[in-house]
């Protein structure tokens, strides 16, 4: 987000005479009103006890900025005792409060990560489209597998499709992480039977199915009830059935679901006769695992080549430098194998942002010696955010002799992502932009 470099605000005071022959313009002049006392026509007293600030302002400055406040000061209701009492609005926090201020006094847009959807909340409330835009695009470009699952809540609250949008994208993709993260933990409801409904997230079903428990745990908190299984399946609902239990595992299933006390003893043993018995009985549970996200793949080169002696590995790194201009999430590589026949190879994979690991993975792959990709994948999916150069490297360990990409494109489109790509120093096994290792990279979007 664009944000304006603001100098420190000078307080003043009614024996400051000249100060307006300092301030040539009216956004200098409005800041020197922003907070500030000085010919305050209007006092808010912000916030719960104990942490209530009363802060002035000025009815003119609020009533040009915002269609809520001249309908309170100028409108048909508007009380115009000078003698009137100080504006209460307790459900709103003092820092969202001054930054709206901020904005209408001074122009200038400072959300905090810790304080952005308070103000987002404000802006919405006090009808100030700008800010609450600003806002909006904070929060997206802010967006990680840790805070999309509160943000998803916040909004559908705020009504923001566009932001409700990148948070499905981040969830689908990086599932496993997002139900793990604390958020998950603080959805509304409506938007867990959302998730747990998701056809296309990326995940395990017993992975889903603890990350329901643990966020009906903290529903038994907040409720303040006991955390007693019988509670949590009654905090759950409807929304347990949403779980495809049928999808896991026998032994996840036997390990985890089946020990711990959400289910009935009858749905239990119907779902084991199901993982067992040749006769499966009716479950309430959705049996057909979940579709997920189809990964796509970048293919930089137009052809693929062997020639005796001319490529080989030895333990060295193969690395390519690539952007993109749309957030995608990379999930893994598509790697070259043996020339030489079949063969099995240890694998190290990385992917880095300005010399920072954003992950690595130590894999194996079986290479059937065809110029066929083999694909390797991290644990996780990687956000990987826009403009930016990344570096992917991989290091492998088995049959020297193997097949190499030639013919290779520097930019290309796939789907609606366009890929940059160019030589890394990082490498030092011959692979660059025209030819070598590294064919494909494998991504959601």
């Amino acid at each position: 987000m664009e944000r304006a470099v603001e100098q420190p605000i000078k307080r003043l005071s009614t024996h400051d005479h000249n100060w307006q022959q300092s301030c040539q313009s009216v956004r200098e002049r409005n800041t020197m009103m922003y907070n500030n006392e000085l010919m305050a026509d209007c006092h808010f007293l912000v916030g719960r006890p104990p942490r209530v600030e009363r802060i002035p302002a000025h009815k003119y400055v609020l009533a040009t900025g915002s269609s809520v406040f001249f309908a309170m000061f100028y409108g048909s209701l508007a009380d115009h005792d000078e003698n009137a009492k100080d504006v209460e609005i307790p459900e709103v926090e003092p820092v969202a409060f001054l930054n709206l201020l901020k904005y209408l006094y001074c122009d200038v847009v400072e959300p905090e990560p810790d304080s952005v959807l308070a103000t987002l909340y404000v802006a919405k409330k006090y009808m100030v489209p700008h800010l609450a835009r600003q806002c909006v695009q904070f929060l997206e470009t802010s967006l990680t597998c840790k805070n999309a699952c509160v943000l998803l809540s916040q909004s559908r609250l705020f009504e923001e499709p566009e932001l409700m949008n990148r948070c499905w994208e981040v969830i689908d993709a990086q599932a496993e992480e997002a139900l793990a993260s604390e958020g998950f933990t603080e959805m509304d409801y409506d938007s867990l039977e959302m998730v747990l409904g998701r056809e296309t997230l990326n995940v395990k079903e017993i992975s889903l199915f603890q990350a329901a428990v643990r966020w009906a745990e903290v529903e038994c908190s907040r409720r303040e009830i006991a955390n007693t299984s019988g509670n949590k399946r009654k905090v759950l609902g409807k929304a347990l059935q949403l779980i495809r239990i049928p999808s896991m595992k026998l032994d996840e299933f036997a390990d985890s679901a089946a020990q711990s006390g959400i289910l009935t003893l009858q749905e239990t043993n119907d779902v084991f006769l199901y993982f067992t018995a040749q006769n499966k009985p009716d479950v309430p549970f959705v049996q057909n695992p979940r579709r997920g996200l189809q990964p796509q793949r970048c293919r930089r080169f137009l052809s693929s080549a062997y020639r005796s002696n001319q490529w080989r590995y030895r333990g060295r790194c193969d690395s390519i430098q690539f952007s993109v201009d749309k957030r995608i999430f990379v999930a893994g590589f598509g790697l070259y194998g043996s020339s030489n026949g079949a063969a099995e190879y240890k694998a190290t994979i990385e992917l880095k942002r300005n010399g920072v690991q954003l992950g690595q993975t130590k894999t194996k792959f079986y290479a059937d010696g065809s110029s066929s990709t083999f694909a390797v994948y991290f644990e996780n999916p990687i956000q990987v955010d826009p403009e930016a150069f990344n570096t992917a490297s991989v290091i492998l360990d088995g049959m020297e002799l193997s097949y190499f990409g030639q013919e290779g494109i520097a930019e290309l489109m796939v789907g609606n992502v366009n890929f940059q790509f160019q030589c890394s120093s990082d490498s030092t096994n011959g692979t660059g932009v025209q030819g070598g290792q590294i064919p494909e990279l494998i991504f959601y979007c």
